[in-house]
């Protein structure tokens, strides 16, 4: 990939933000890959370029429900200095970041279960006992974290997450975020996928809320095929859920620097991220945006 030659702002562990003009801005999704808050040496080819089709399709399907960032993913839109990015970003208005991970669980699994095990709580919230691993909630719960710079993000209790943005704007937060859950959830349903967890990035732009960042991809969520779903078990997954489990049992502590990934195991998280978009957005990848589109 050609980088932009544009003034860079800031790299993440998948992004980079580079600066279009004093409201505009050029995110770019890379290829690289996170677990536990820990950017791996190996990447994910299309990986870039899922999370930006995923999110933009998203973004359109809940525009009505609440604003987001997303001017253009057309690279027509973009400046000519943007580089070679086809397909994998995305000419979004700048915003003041909400410093807040907004999650919403509808599943009992991860962190979430690892909770409920040991406290039967989940995100600090009395949930019934005797619920297994992967099971369905009896509702949505939100359960909140810090946005960290570097290292890992922490849950934060509701009280905390008040504390944190304010009670208003926390009810607001929670609200949209189910909601906007809720949405997801029914159309992964549709396309024979469940949607167990996701993570949802706001900013706040005149005084309004918009959803920023990325929307309801395999990096920022849990989907699981319905058809090999089962309870009490950590079902296949089309998202990183595959990557922890290996780099899981490899013994590695989850802290840098992290083992090498396989060919095999790139070829398989790289097949997962596809199969999520096109199930999901009932397209070909090859469609969206081709690197080599003219």
């Amino acid at each position: 990939m050609r980088p932009p030659a544009l003034p860079h702002l800031y790299s993440g562990k998948v992004r980079e933000l580079y600066e279009v003009g004093h409201d505009r801005l050029l995110m770019v999704a890379t290829d690289r890959i996170s677990v536990f808050d820990v950017v791996l040496p190996d990447e994910i080819p299309d990986k870039g370029r899922v999370l930006t089709g995923l999110s933009a399709f998203w973004f359109g399907r809940t525009a009505d429900v609440v604003p987001n960032h997303l001017i253009s993913c057309d690279p027509t839109d973009f400046p000519e200095t943007a580089g070679d990015v086809d397909g994998r970003a995305m000419l979004v208005r700048a915003t003041r970041p909400v410093r807040m991970e907004c999650v919403v669980r509808g599943y009992l699994f991860g962190a979430a279960w690892n909770e409920y095990a040991e406290r039967g709580t989940v995100g600090g919230f009395r949930v019934p006992a005797g619920l297994r691993r992967a099971e369905r909630l009896p509702e949505p719960l939100f359960t909140p974290s810090t946005k960290a710079e570097s290292g890992h993000d922490l849950p934060l209790t509701k009280d905390e997450a008040i504390a944190l943005v304010g009670e208003e704007r926390y009810e607001r937060l929670r609200d949209l975020s189910i909601r906007l859950y809720g949405i997801g959830a029914a159309h992964a349903h549709d396309c024979g996928i469940i949607l167990a967890d996701t993570k949802f990035e706001f900013g706040e732009l005149d005084g309004e809320l918009l959803v920023i960042d990325e929307m309801m991809t395999p990096d920022s969520s849990r989907y699981w095929p319905a058809d090999a779903y089962e309870v009490g078990t950590s079902p296949p997954s089309f998202d990183k859920q595959y990557v922890r489990d290996f780099m899981d049992a490899t013994g590695w502590d989850h802290e840098p620097p992290a083992p090498r990934l396989p060919p095999e195991a790139i070829e398989n998280t790289r097949a997962r991220y596809r199969e999520a978009y096109e199930r999901i957005t009932g397209e070909s990848l090859d469609d969206w945006f081709a690197p080599d589109r003219t």
